[in-house]
């Protein structure tokens, strides 16, 4: 381009093995504005093309004599057209013999966009000159076009499959930056003013903007989307907008295309660099307010789901007792654990419970079906019946069937696992009532651990639940109530984690607290599913029983 933005003359790969034809051919060509490139046969034409390749400087048209004295025009052509970088390189015969039909038919077979018979008029060759570089530059706009439009649709199927705000912001801003070509930062703003973004993977992560330049973002939406309806494309310029986001301490203009979710509380904005840079078409911008919607209708929900796993959070921490504030339990040491699943993961609905019963103390581990608000409210209800039931009735198996009535009544289309022991702190006498959870494993002082065998139906289901299993606790044995969230890993079969758990429990230290810390340790990591841990040992008064045995 020159200086009024209008396109210069091209660059002519001539090639024409007369000496004078050429140089005529070259000069009439400069004359016009064009550059030119004059060689003299095939092989010096691939030579010349190979060279101004590896320099980024390929011609726009080639004007080929068909007769040339190391292989003909045509096969020249050929020979463009089957190598990718000059594939679309637009070619133009001449000849100054006679032409006829068949000649011009195997010019376009070969890919020729034109056939001039010279000598001809200059303005005659010039227009065709023109015409193939108009027409390669068409198909590249073209071309350019497809590209996007398949990076847009990429980088839509990418942002749609995010599990977080993070996730997403991170997703749109490389897609952002493929389909501009310069950096991009993205940027999703919750109710809670809480800045999400993400950056492309060409800027590098140091010296991120500080908290001070984040809130300034954040301000500058709020503002920007102030009664905004659409997508809506805007420059904001380098004093108002914080250095770093872009590259690491380098001030940019930025160009935003900001909207906002659905319900209008949530500004999303994508932002790329002007300042110093090509600023992007209208064609690109257009591409980037798709995206820039696109992203809004995925981070709706991400946003929606952050909400809603924060309340079933606070009815988690609220229902579940902390440590510090399980009831005193006479004659029992019980420490307790939970993990909530990772932030990308959906809430579960685990619990806990210890109890105190005119039987004995009540300890109690289970799990709601599902991943949801739903799950975390049920498990609420089910810890309240628990409570509710077991200050008449101590037996584990009827309070099974209890909590299983309890959830055909009001929960008919959910389920739930929960494993319930009554110990006797006086004597040992445990009795252990399952449904479908995984059973309770008891640790020895000598090393040994086993799990007991209890088994019975889920709750929700109206199946009858076996009479409980009972066994004998000595103050050295430590039973152990865990959620398949600890262990349960995807492709590898419960069994196998099972004998996993029971291996790393083996070689805990001694004390409940210890054993919690231990398989924590062991297993507790970025794991897809909620935690909850249970571990018990009687304090010492004097008794010796055996596993499984009767009290002396």
């Amino acid at each position: 381009m020159d200086v009024d933005g209008k396109r210069t003359g091209t660059t002519v790969l001539v090639v024409d093995d007369v000496a004078d034809s050429r140089y005529a051919m070259a000069a009439m060509l400069s004359r016009a504005g064009h550059r030119v490139v004059p060689v003299a046969t095939g092989g010096e034409a691939l030579s010349e093309l190979d060279a101004r390749l590896r320099k980024g400087t390929l011609p726009e048209v080639a004007l080929i004599d068909v007769n040339l004295p190391d292989m003909s025009g045509f096969e020249l052509c050929r020979l463009l057209k089957e190598r990718p970088h000059t594939a679309r390189l637009p070619v133009v015969h001449f000849s100054a013999l006679a032409v006829t039909p068949g000649h011009r038919c195997q010019g376009l077979d070969e890919g020729t966009e034109a056939y001039l018979t010279v000598p001809a008029e200059p303005e005659e060759i010039e227009a065709a000159v023109r015409g193939a570089a108009r027409g390669a530059r068409l198909r590249a706009d073209d071309l350019a076009l497809v590209r996007r439009l398949t990076l847009l649709a990429e980088t839509i199927v990418t942002i749609q499959a995010a599990r977080s705000p993070q996730e997403l912001a991170d997703a749109a801003a490389e897609g952002t930056a493929r389909l501009i070509g310069a950096p991009a930062a993205v940027f999703v703003l919750d109710q809670d003013d809480e800045l999400h973004w993400g950056h492309s993977r060409d800027r590098t992560s140091v010296a991120l903007p500080d908290e001070s330049a984040h809130l300034t973002v954040s301000g500058l939406l709020r503002r920007l989307a102030r009664g905004q309806a659409g997508v809506q494309i805007t420059t904001v310029p380098a004093p108002l907008w914080p250095a770093g986001f872009f590259r690491p301490g380098v001030q940019h203009d930025a160009r935003l295309a900001l909207v906002l979710t659905q319900d209008g509380k949530s500004p999303v904005c994508l932002a790329v660099p002007t300042r110093g840079l090509r600023r992007a078409g209208p064609e690109a911008e257009a591409l980037l307010a798709r995206l820039a919607q696109a992203t809004a209708l995925a981070a709706e929900p991400l946003l929606m789901y952050q909400v809603e796993r924060h309340v079933a959070l606070t009815l988690q921490h609220s229902f579940l007792p902390q440590p510090h504030r399980l009831p005193e339990l006479p004659g029992v040491d019980v420490v307790v654990r939970y993990v909530p699943a990772s932030r990308d993961t959906e809430i579960g609905g685990d619990f806990y419970a210890a109890l105190r019963t005119p039987e004995g103390v009540l300890a109690a581990v289970g799990d709601v079906v599902g991943h949801s608000l739903e799950a975390a409210t049920v498990m609420v209800e089910i810890r309240h019946a628990l409570r509710a039931y077991c200050v008449d009735e101590s037996d584990p198996a009827v309070l099974a069937e209890r909590l299983d009535r309890m959830l055909q009544h009001y929960h008919a289309d959910v389920t739930a696992t929960v494993c319930l022991a009554l110990i006797d702190p006086g004597t040992g006498r445990t009795r252990i009532a399952n449904a479908g959870h995984i059973p309770p494993l008891i640790i020895g002082d000598t090393g040994s651990a086993d799990y007991v065998k209890a088994s019975g139906p889920l709750l929700g289901l109206g199946l009858p639940h076996p009479p409980p299993t009972e066994l004998f606790l000595e103050s050295t044995d430590r039973l152990l109530m865990v959620t398949d969230g600890l262990i349960e890993t995807r492709g590898i079969d419960l069994e196998v984690s099972m004998e996993h758990l029971r291996s790393a429990a083996c070689g805990a230290l001694p004390g409940p607290a210890a054993l919690c810390d231990t398989l924590l340790a062991c297993f507790g990591h970025d794991r897809d599913d909620d935690i909850a841990m249970l571990a018990l040992q009687l304090r010492d008064q004097g008794h010796s029983t055996r596993l499984g045995g009767s009290p002396p």
